[in-house]
């Protein structure tokens, strides 16, 4: 199956504007009322869409970038050929100039577009940045934070209008919240497209709006949300939570929470993607004759087996006690810098031993020969 970033003819580090647009000009190559009877092209067409519905979703293309295309649930075989032309121009009806269902102004320029529905509002999206400790991260955790959103009017049940009344079609635009304006070029025709200024792009008038939300369906509330955190999560990465954002005007869906993770500095770990490091100190008989020491995980502490004869900044490993990876049954390590301590100060017997040590073992600096 093809690249979806080769699809669209953008790079790997596009960003969220330039799919967009390098979507749009596939799509309006290839689109159905251009090429009509042309089922290659209506192949490119859903190809296009495919890749678009992929990339442009933030989710989606991290997990493709990782792990291709089974990161997203697509087979070898591409998933585009089934996928159903009404389907496409219903979610990114947008792409083409206009909100909602099907082509919209662009299908008109080609002659005898898509019938268009009013696009329905949604509510918009939340974004809160969760801050974690590396104990948190190494384990998963579930976390309680207050948010202010919106949400719907309890004496209105959402519908904006006071006691019993209930909204009605708005005459201008006839319940579809746009005003639609046809002009002939030698294209053909283009529609023109704006919300409609009678209704605010509802489609609905209220004529006896409720006092509490003054219309809108809506208040903004202090409310508690539980967040599942996943283990092994990094700095930067994120999770959209569906329908746990702003509540829409009148009844219409919820936006989106995205929740950005971020971690808190620890005291002894440092963390290099899945594998962590910490800094031992040992003293001199430990470093000659070996021994084991106790040493901090994130699960735990473990005892460490430290070899005879170990040089300073000699790094050990301890298998499987990093960061666990994302969606994976695997951890990183955890490595452990293994620094022998000098004493400053000591005794005259200590320093006796000492001076016989390094007779005995003729321990005095030595060079390393360079030819």
């Amino acid at each position: 199956m093809r690249d979806y970033y080769e699809i669209l003819g953008v790079s790997k580090d596009a960003d969220a504007n330039s799919i967009k647009k390098a979507y749009r000009k596939v799509a309006m190559k290839y689109h159905p009322d251009k090429n009509q009877g042309d089922k290659g092209a209506e192949e490119k067409f859903k190809e296009a869409a495919e890749a678009y519905g992929i990339l442009n979703d933030g989710e989606k293309r991290q997990r493709y970038d990782q792990f291709g295309h089974a990161g997203v649930n697509q087979s070898a075989g591409g998933g585009f050929h089934n996928m159903d032309m009404n389907d496409i121009f219903s979610s990114f009806g947008d792409i083409f100039g206009g909100g909602g269902g099907g082509g919209g102004g662009f299908g008109d320029i080609f002659g005898g577009g898509r019938g268009r529905s009013r696009q329905q509002r949604r509510g918009g999206d939340l974004k809160l940045t969760l801050a974690l400790t590396l104990e948190e991260i190494y384990a998963g955790s579930q976390k309680t934070v207050k948010i202010k959103r919106f949400e719907s009017c309890e004496p209105c049940s959402g519908s904006g209008a006071e006691g019993e009344a209930q909204p009605s079609t708005c005459s201008s635009c006839q319940g579809t919240g746009e005003i639609r304006q046809v002009q002939r070029s030698f294209l053909g025709q283009i529609v023109n497209v704006q919300p409609c200024h009678h209704c605010s792009g509802k489609g609905t008038i209220i004529s006896n709006p409720c006092k509490s939300c003054r219309g809108d369906g809506r208040v903004k509330n202090m409310v508690s949300v539980d967040i599942e955190v996943p283990s092994g999560v990094s700095r930067g990465n994120y999770m959209t939570m569906s329908g746990d954002g702003n509540r829409g005007p009148n009844n219409t869906s919820s936006g989106d929470l995205v929740v950005y993770f971020d971690e808190k500095e620890h005291d002894l770990f440092v963390r290099d993607v899945n594998d962590i490091f910490l800094d031992c100190w040992i003293d001199y008989p430990m470093a000659v004759f070996g021994g084991s020491v106790e040493v901090p995980t994130l699960a735990g502490k473990v005892n460490l087996k430290v070899p005879a004869g170990i040089k300073s900044g000699q790094i050990l490993r301890l298998k499987g006690k990093g960061i666990p990876e994302v969606n994976r049954q695997r951890n990183g390590d955890e490595l452990v810098k293994v620094n022998i301590k000098t004493p400053s100060k000591y005794s005259k017997s200590v320093r006796k031993l000492l001076e016989g040590l390094r007779k005995e073992l003729d321990d005095g600096a030595t060079f390393s020969k360079f030819n």
